[in-house]
């Protein structure tokens, strides 16, 4: 009997996903409508799963696909602004193949380095409800088993800080007590030879304004190329 690749089983699972009305009911009329800039997209319309390598020592946590970039794209922070902001450092930091991710058919290819996202549907408002996190935990829980080669964790956001801490726990790490709090470039040891970094999330929210610039960001992962070439 042929062997069931668990990295391909995992993306099927949330790929074919319906456990939340609610954001089935908003990815698929996001992709019905589109927008005008995207009117001759055919919209992805479902749960985007991870993307990266699956050897990889860098685990990238986001909070969930936006409505008009992975909800139209189908690979996580592709084609959206924040994609943009990541895609560029990861690059400059040689984890991406390229600086700029825009469909899953560009040929980008991460080395050492796997993403995705706390929630796998866009939410409405960018708000996913709490019964709809823990409904795709268990999809975190997975990828994070099937990490094995894993070494650094960067969390994008404080959403995806404090959830990605309560996956790990769940996962048998911790407690974390006390629970640190989030901040830009907070480094947490979680045992020998694995350690989480929390970064600003790259949303407009936060370049627009400059709370997070490009060296802000190039800093974060400069700080995770000197943690594996530690080991």
């Amino acid at each position: 009997m042929a062997t069931i690749d668990p990295w391909q089983q995992l993306h099927q699972s949330v790929i074919h996903c319906r456990k939340c009305p609610r954001l089935v009911a908003w990815r698929e009329a996001v992709a019905q409508r589109k927008t005008r800039r995207f009117a001759d997209w055919d919209y992805w319309g479902k749960p985007v799963p991870g993307f990266g390598d699956p050897q990889a020592r860098l685990w990238i946590v986001g909070l969930a696909p936006a409505a008009h970039g992975g909800n139209r794209t189908g690979r996580i922070f592709t084609g959206d602004r924040s994609g943009d902001w990541l895609f560029r450092a990861l690059f400059k930091a040689g984890f991406a193949s390229q600086p700029h991710s825009v469909s899953r058919d560009d040929g980008m290819e991460l080395r050492d380095c796997y993403i995705s996202a706390v929630v796998r549907c866009a939410p409405p408002d960018n708000k996913p409800l709490r019964e709809e996190v823990l409904n795709c935990r268990p999809y975190l829980q997975q990828e994070f088993q099937l990490l094995h080669q894993l070494r650094v964790i960067v969390v994008l956001g404080q959403f995806a800080f404090i959830n990605t801490l309560q996956t790990l726990e769940a996962a048998g790490l911790g407690p974390f007590k006390p629970r640190p709090k989030f901040a830009h470039g907070l480094e947490v040891s979680l045992q020998t030879n694995l350690t989480l970094i929390a970064s600003y999330h790259p949303s407009q929210q936060n370049t627009f304004t400059g709370k997070l610039t490009e060296p802000m960001l190039d800093a974060i992962f400069s700080r995770v190329k000197t943690l594996l070439q530690e080991e």
